[in-house]
């Protein structure tokens, strides 16, 4: 029991490391919350610091979630610890102690999460996002449909436990992108590359 809440509180930590943020500031680039969409994460990167920024970014958050579930599963961690970890990493991301709880909205965490546990769903869960991303031009439209589908990627590859896990994440994503979903019905979305 020490164990696991000793790795939840350590993934939640690693999940707070914020890539998009500690990037810019090391590049010398605006704050990311303050610019475009004001969310830090890869996309938002992308539209005024350039694909290369972008790229680090993207590694960067995949890698923080991804390296707590590899060290849990490592430490022998059951299924139930396991879920928790890569749930409190994702948290973490979204609601970082160290930035003033002002995250990002956790496609790329939830993806590093799932490449750690099953590299399998991880793996699909990325090629269903990049599929509708490159029909639609949309980020966020491929994300919530990610998202919907992500429990069912679960429960059939996995098990229930993480199957849950996952439901749990795709319902924070959702809500994550609520602004999202206004600005597709509208049709004021931006897509992907546009500055």
């Amino acid at each position: 029991m020490l164990n696991d809440l000793v790795a939840i509180a350590i993934a939640y930590l690693f999940g707070s490391l914020s890539t998009a943020i500690i990037v810019c500031k090391i590049m010398k680039l605006p704050d990311p919350r303050s610019q475009g969409s004001g969310n830090p994460g890869a996309t938002n990167v992308l539209r005024y610091g350039g694909k290369k920024v972008a790229i680090v970014t993207l590694l960067g958050d995949i890698a923080k979630c991804a390296i707590p579930v590899l060290l849990a599963k490592w430490a022998g961690l059951d299924e139930t610890g396991l879920a928790l970890v890569a749930f409190a990493a994702f948290l973490g991301h979204l609601y970082p102690v160290f930035f003033r709880f002002k995250g990002g909205k956790g496609v790329a965490a939830a993806l590093g999460c799932w490449l750690a546990l099953a590299w399998t769903v991880g793996l699909l869960l990325l090629v269903t996002w990049l599929c509708i991303a490159i029909v639609t031009r949309y980020s966020s439209l491929a994300a919530l449909v990610t998202a919907l589908i992500a429990p069912f990627y679960a429960w059939y590859f996995t098990n229930e436990t993480f199957a849950i896990m996952t439901g749990c994440m795709s319902l924070f994503l959702i809500y994550r992108h609520a602004k999202n979903i206004q600005n597709l019905y509208k049709g004021k979305e931006s897509r992907i590359g546009k500055k």
